[in-house]
C-alpha cells in the first residue's frame, strides 16, 4: 500500500470544503454577520423623516378642518329627484274622440289633452233643457189660471156684496111691514112675501159667500201648481248643469305645465269614468328626496343650503334647500310598518325622508327627470349651537323639576 502524498491531502481538502459550501444546511451554518443588511444612508433618513412630518401635518389639517368644518357637512347617495305628477283621468265614461298630444311632449296649463265622444252628454243637455221649457210652461199656465181666478174672486166678491145689501135691504122692508100687517094697515101675504124675498136674499149671500171661499181655495191650489211647476223647473236646471259639467268634462285638459308620460290611450278607446289614460310631470317644480339616516338629522333645518350632485349630468352640481323633514321615518310609512314588541327587537338605523328644493337654471333643469339618482351635502352650519342651547335647556328643566 503506498503513502498518500502532501498534494493529494491539499485535493481532498479542497473538495470537501466545496461541498461543504455547495450544501444548504452548511449555508445556515455560516455566521450571523454575513446576514445583515447594510445601514439606510443618512439622505434616505431624512427622505423618511420628511414623509412622516407630511403625512402628520396633513392628518393635524384634516383633524382640524373636520372639527370646524367638515362635521357639519351631511350627505348622501340615497336620495333621487322627484315631481308631483298626476295622473289624467276622465270624469265621463265614452269612446275617446280624439288624442291631442303624444309622449313626451311639453303642454301648458290648459291645453287639451284628449276628447272623449260629445253626443251622449249633448242629447241630456237637451232632455234637461226640454225639461226646464215644460216646468217654466206650467208655471206661467198656472199663473194665467191664477189671473183669471182672481178677477172671478173679485167679480164674486162684488155680487155678493151686492147680495149682502139685497138681503139687508129685503129684511128690512119685512121687518118694517110686519108692525103694519099687524095692525091691519097691510095684509099678511104681502109681509109674508117679504119674508120670503128676505129668505132667499139671505140664502144667496151665503151661497155667494160659499163659492167666494172656495174660488179663493183655487187660488191656494194654483199657487202649489206654481211653486211645483217652480221646483220642477230647479230640478231641471241642476240636470242641465250636471248634463253642462259632463259635457265639459269630455275634454281633458292639462292641470298645470309639464310633461306628458305614460300615455296609454288610442283614439277609439272606450274609457270609464276614472280610467288612467296619461299623467302630466310638472318639470318645473322638481324636488328631491334624499333619506338621510337618524345620525346625520341633529343639525339639520329648513332653509338649509344644499349642494346636489346629479349622476345622469357627469356629477354636475346645482344649488339647492332644505324644504322640510318628514314627521316619520320611512317605515313608519310603509303598508306594514314594524311593531318591536311583537318579537324580537334588533336596533338598526333608521332613515328618514328630507324634502330638499332644487334651484337649477333653466338648460339643467331640462335635463332633470323624476327617478334620477343624485348625491346631496346639506351644510348644517347653520345650525352648530343648537344643541348645546338644546343641553342647557334640558339642564335648567332639570333643575327646575
Amino acid at each position: 500500500m503506498g503513502q498518500i502524498g502532501p498534494r493529494a491531502i491539499s485535493r481532498v481538502t479542497m473538495t470537501s470544503e466545496d461541498e461543504r459550501s455547495d450544501d444548504p444546511a452548511s449555508a445556515n451554518t455560516a455566521p450571523e454577520d454575513e446576514d445583515q443588511r447594510p445601514a439606510l444612508s443618512p439622505r434616505t433618513k431624512l427622505i423618511l423623516i420628511a414623509v412622516a412630518v407630511i403625512v402628520l401635518v396633513a392628518a393635524a389639517i384634516w383633524l382640524v378642518r373636520y372639527k370646524t368644518y367638515g362635521q357639519y357637512f351631511q350627505s348622501t347617495n340615497d336620495a333621487t329627484i322627484q315631481a308631483d305628477a298626476v295622473a289624467i283621468s276622465p270624469r265621463v265614461s265614452g269612446y275617446v274622440e280624439q288624442v291631442l298630444v303624444v309622449e313626451n311632449q311639453d303642454v301648458a296649463q290648459g291645453q287639451p289633452l284628449a276628447r272623449i265622444d260629445v253626443r251622449d252628454y249633448q242629447a241630456k243637455a237637451a232632455q234637461a233643457q226640454a225639461q226646464i221649457a215644460e216646468a217654466e210652461a206650467s208655471a206661467d199656465n198656472a199663473r194665467a189660471s191664477i189671473e183669471e181666478q182672481v178677477a172671478a174672486i173679485r167679480q164674486a166678491g162684488a155680487q155678493l156684496s151686492a147680495a149682502r145689501i139685497k138681503a139687508a135691504h129685503d129684511a128690512s122692508e119685512a121687518a118694517r111691514y110686519a108692525p103694519l100687517a099687524a095692525s091691519g094697515a097691510e095684509t099678511r101675504e104681502k109681509l109674508a112675501d117679504l119674508r120670503t124675498t128676505a129668505a132667499q136674499s139671505a140664502q144667496q149671500v151665503h151661497e155667494q159667500a160659499a163659492g167666494l171661499e172656495m174660488q179663493k181655495r183655487r187660488v191656494a191650489g194654483m199657487q202649489a201648481q206654481v211653486r211645483q211647476a217652480q221646483a220642477q223647473g230647479a230640478g231641471a236646471k241642476a240636470q242641465l248643469a250636471s248634463a253642462a259639467v259632463d259635457l265639459g268634462a269630455t275634454l281633458l285638459k292639462a292641470p298645470f305645465a309639464g310633461r306628458i308620460g305614460d300615455k296609454t290611450v288610442q283614439v277609439g278607446q272606450y274609457v270609464q269614468a276614472g280610467t288612467r289614460l296619461m299623467s302630466v310631470v310638472p318639470l318645473s317644480q322638481l324636488y328631491i328626496t334624499a333619506n338621510f339616516k337618524e345620525t346625520q338629522l341633529a343639525l339639520m333645518r329648513a332653509g338649509q343650503p344644499v349642494k346636489i350632485s346629479v349622476d345622469a349630468l357627469g356629477g354636475l352640481e346645482v344649488d339647492g334647500r332644505v324644504e322640510s323633514v318628514s314627521p316619520g321615518t320611512g317605515a313608519q310609512f310603509s303598508i306594514l310598518p314594524p311593531q318591536n314588541a311583537t318579537g324580537n327587537f334588533t336596533k338598526i338605523v333608521q332613515r328618514v325622508p328630507v324634502r330638499i328644493a332644487v334651484r337649477a337654471t333653466p338648460s339643467a333643469r331640462r335635463l332633470l327627470v323624476p327617478g334620477l339618482s343624485v348625491t346631496v351635502v346639506v351644510d348644517t352650519r347653520a345650525a352648530k349651537d343648537d344643541l348645546d342651547h338644546i343641553r342647557d335647556e334640558q339642564k335648567r328643566a332639570e333643575k327646575q323639576d
